[in-house]
Order: structure tokens, then C-alpha cells, then sequence
């Protein structure tokens, strides 16, 4: 099988990582193709950065369905374009909030979202809200660093990623935790780690993980998105202008 990740950014340098690790959770034969985008946002943070990474996250979801692929991540944890990309191609399409918030509301009584900024919060009770787990949805503690800083703070990120997890547990009664953002899934498991070694042993999901397996699973049993909750758009004449810089 063949599964196509979109980066739905236009910063190409995260390709390399995440193409690896998508490929280390595949099992033998499945195949993953990772693409950036070709113009939209440098990150995902904000509802803007999600209607601007749309238009090309739904170009490179129809040219998967095109080459072959069997079906489609859009890797970032805010989902953005999902709804309207399963409503073009007759492939599943994956996307990591959904399907880590709907595995830990299955494994948790309520799980908590450590994120990157303040203002995620409200992103993310929205996609709780869209996804029926709003009352699953036991808090979201942010870390505040930029997505595009992650990479060059690693260390300090796991500190505070580690302190914020304590907290989400001890304080807001979380069972189950999710990284915010794809960047953070790399220290996934050293998060786990820790939090078994000081007696915190509850489950910390990588989503990337999480969306890789569900894709495999939806494969194999010859599924995708209902058509009465995605129908296919009707035909019609799009102009889109392509904007250069959209900064405020």
C-alpha cells in the first residue's frame, strides 16, 4: 500500500524527519511518500494559516488519489483542510487530532492536549467541539514556543513539554496525553518515559503514529469517508489568485 503525507506548510526542511518517521511506524509494504506544500503558510497556528494551506493541501490530496496512492495524512495538528479534502478524492484521509482524540477518548475517561502557544486553546477546543469530544477534552496546556522555533529548542521544549504533562495530570485530571503539534511527536516517547519513571504511568500518543496505523487499518478493510457526510462538490469555475504574503 501507498500512503501520501502532506506537510502542509511551505517549510521544507521538517521533510526529511518526518518522512522518517512516518516510514518507522509502516509495516513491511507500505510505502510513504511525504510532499510540502507548494505555497501557503510557513506554519499552522492560527485559523488564517489553515484557510491559506487549504487550497494546495486540496491540489496534492487529488494528485495523490491521481498517482496511485491508497491514502492521504495531512500532517499537522490542526487538521486543516480535512473535511474538504475527503470531499474531493475516494481515498481515506487522515488527520491526527481526529484520530488521536477519538483513540484516547476510547482508552481515557478524558485526555489533555500539550500544545505550543496560548492561543491554541481555543483551536483546540474547536476541533474537540467538531469532533463530539469536547466533555472528553480535559484541558490544553501550552508550552509557548513557536512551531517554527521547535527544532533549534528541543531540550528546552522536552523541560517544558515535561512540567506542562505533570500538570495536565495532576491538576487537570487528564489519563491520556497528545502533543499539539507533529513537531513535538519525536519526543513522544522520551515523554513517556519519564513520566513512567516518576510514577506518572499513563499513555502519551504520537499522533503521527496514531494516523499512520489508522490509515493502514482503513486500507485493509476497503474503507473511506461516508459520501452523505462528504459529499463531492458539484462542478464549477474556481479562480484563485496566489498570494505572495499574507503577514498582517
Amino acid at each position: 500500500m501507498k500512503i501520501y503525507v502532506i506537510n502542509p506548510v511551505i517549510t521544507t526542511s521538517w521533510e526529511q524527519d518526518t518522512q522518517q518517521e512516518y516510514s518507522s511506524f509502516a509495516r513491511p509494504g507500505t510505502l510513504v511518500n511525504t510532499v510540502s506544500l507548494d505555497w501557503g503558510p510557513a506554519s499552522v497556528e492560527t485559523r488564517r494559516d489553515d484557510a491559506l494551506a487549504t487550497p494546495d493541501i486540496l491540489n496534492k490530496t487529488i494528485q495523490a488519489e491521481k498517482d496511485g496512492f491508497d491514502a492521504v495524512i495531512i500532517d499537522c495538528m490542526a487538521d486543516p483542510g480535512l473535511f474538504s479534502a475527503r470531499e474531493v478524492v475516494n481515498i481515506p484521509v487522515i488527520g491526527p487530532v481526529e484520530a488521536s482524540m477519538h483513540l484516547a477518548a476510547m482508552l481515557s475517561h478524558r485526555f489533555s492536549i500539550i500544545s505550543v502557544l496560548d492561543i491554541d486553546r481555543v483551536y483546540c477546543e474547536e476541533l474537540a467541539e467538531r469532533y463530539g469530544l469536547r466533555s472528553k477534552l480535559a484541558s490544553v496546556r501550552s508550552i509557548n514556543v513557536a512551531v517554527l522555533d521547535i527544532c533549534s529548542n528541543l531540550e528546552y521544549v522536552y523541560i517544558n513539554m515535561l512540567e506542562a504533562s505533570k500538570k495536565a495530570i495532576q491538576e487537570d485530571g487528564a489519563h491520556i496525553l497528545i502533543p499539539g503539534c507533529n513537531l513535538l511527536a519525536r519526543l513522544a516517547s522520551r515523554l513517556q518515559s519519564a513520566l513512567d519513571d516518576q510514577g506518572q504511568s499513563i499513555a502519551f500518543l504520537n499522533p503521527r503514529a496514531v494516523a499512520l496505523k489508522l490509515a493502514e487499518s482503513l486500507i485493509d478493510l476497503h474503507l473511506i469517508h461516508s459520501r452523505l457526510s462528504f459529499p463531492s462538490p458539484l462542478p464549477k469555475t474556481v479562480s484563485w489568485p496566489v498570494p505572495t504574503n499574507f503577514s498582517t
